[in-house]
């Protein structure tokens, strides 16, 4: 059974955010915008189906309401999560994969995901197809016996 690893949906530009005043200077509240929105939905709409029952988020707001959709689909609570923060290191998040159930959902940013297939990578992990880790892509990671073994990515949804 797999697990899931989405990079949050398209947000605003982050020099955009942090430029205006009115936004406290503070990235962590910077929500999606319009094509981050129906991203999230599209997202939602292809993993009901996997009927995960732990959804794990960053705290920062993108990430949250990336998973929003989706638990709203399944009425289960999108959890936060600190260790999925950006610029953190990526050892807790492979912890957190351990530990997680099959299915589970967990929604991180674009500077952790890519160590964290890195190191999965070096720990055996069989990465098929091409890497992908563009906003609103997912990686499924496959385990076998506790271990991720294999790992493909879904390119992002695609918004008209």
């Amino acid at each position: 059974m797999p697990l899931f690893l989405v990079r949050h949906a398209k947000a605003g530009k982050r020099s955009k955010w942090l430029e205006d005043p009115a936004n406290d200077n503070d990235d962590r509240k910077r929500p999606l915008d319009d094509k981050g929105i129906l991203q999230a939905a599209a997202l939602a709409d292809r993993m009901t189906d996997f009927a995960p029952t732990l959804l794990l988020s960053s705290p920062f707001m993108r990430c949250m309401q990336t998973l929003k959709p989706l638990g709203a689909t399944l009425a289960i609570t999108v959890t936060s999560d600190e260790r999925l923060a950006e610029d953190n290191p990526f050892e807790p998040i492979l912890e957190l994969l351990e530990s997680c159930p099959d299915n589970a959902v967990l929604c991180s940013h674009g500077d952790m995901i890519p160590m964290v297939t890195d190191a999965l990578e070096r720990r055996g992990m069989v990465v098929t197809g091409m890497r992908d880790s563009r906003k609103a892509s997912v990686w499924v990671l496959e385990r076998q016996k506790g271990i991720i073994v294999r790992g493909h990515a879904w390119p992002p949804p695609t918004i008209d």
